[in-house]
């Protein structure tokens, strides 16, 4: 099972790029950044461009998978939304994944002063995103009329480095985005029942949902991510609390699990430590406990 790290947006370069770099040289799988214009608990604090945070996440590793978890019609546009991916695209060599989904009704969704979308509009503007960029980073000359987003002779060259092109990750967690995630996604990411109080609900809920995903004709090189630290309950609390989370996630048919990169206070407070024990287990050397 593979496994990513979340590293927020909120630290200036010199304390970030010594945390990519760990991510990569702790030998995880992909490295993941928030593309939100401010977030929850952390809108009154530091808070730096996503794209901008991939550039250079991308020029400082070489091997690790780098992503948006995730982008969302909120605040982008699909035709310039495009020209972004490709460039990260083309400056990490093909590493880049990008993150999809409806966007939630917070920060993002007002800070533009635009009208909140309910849920059943948000999905349909999601479909319109996905099916857009599909086109955008796949052709060229794109026309799109949509309700949401329009296209007129979208010029879209170079084109991507990986073939046939980034590979876009849905999130979501009702019956319209797993379809969605199926008929244009290379894989789908959930961050479970967005209400679940407890740890049991929580889990009874990604099972349902790892299931419905399972009946939509199983795809054998469909990537399912999971989203550990939406259980309640931070994922690094301790080693033993991640394996067991990982060993659940992997029972249901996940292919991935992401994890968030320890912060000092608040959300997602925890110990580097344990991040770089949950590392040895990757590559079979036993954890040494954090003091």
């Amino acid at each position: 099972m593979r496994v990513g790290v979340v590293i927020l947006p909120e630290y200036t370069w010199p304390q970030a790029r010594a945390r990519w770099r760990a991510v990569e040289e702790l030998g995880f799988d992909h490295a993941w950044t928030y593309d939100h214009m401010a977030w929850r608990t952390l809108a009154g604090g530091p808070w730096l461009g996503t794209a901008a945070t991939l550039a250079a996440a991308a020029t400082s590793t070489s091997r690790i998978g780098l992503g948006t978890f995730v982008t969302s019609p909120n605040f982008r546009h699909p035709v310039p939304w495009s020209r972004e991916v490709m460039a990260l695209d083309d400056m990490s060599g093909g590493r880049f994944l990008c993150g999809v989904g409806a966007g939630a009704v917070d920060v993002d969704a007002t800070m533009l002063g635009r009208p909140v979308l309910p849920p059943r509009e948000r999905v349909d503007r999601l479909a319109e995103f996905v099916e857009l960029l599909d086109r955008l980073l796949t052709e060229d000359h794109v026309d799109y009329a949509g309700t949401y987003f329009t296209a007129k002779d979208a010029r879209t060259a170079p084109g991507c480095v990986r073939e046939p092109r980034v590979p876009l990750i849905v999130a979501g967690s009702g019956p319209r985005t797993l379809r969605l995630a199926r008929r244009l996604g290379d894989g789908w990411v959930t961050i479970g029942p967005a209400n679940a109080t407890d740890e049991r609900t929580w889990w009874s809920g990604v099972g349902e949902l790892a299931a419905r995903m399972e009946e939509l004709q199983p795809l054998t090189a469909f990537q399912r991510h999971l989203s550990l630290d939406s259980c309640p309950g931070y994922s690094l609390s301790s080693v033993t609390r991640f394996e067991e989370m990982r060993g659940r996630a992997h029972q249901l048919g996940f292919t991935d699990v992401i994890v968030h990169y320890p912060r000092s206070e608040g959300v997602y407070a925890g110990r580097e430590q344990v991040l770089e024990s949950v590392a040895r287990l990757q590559d079979g050397s036993p954890p040494v406990t954090p003091p």
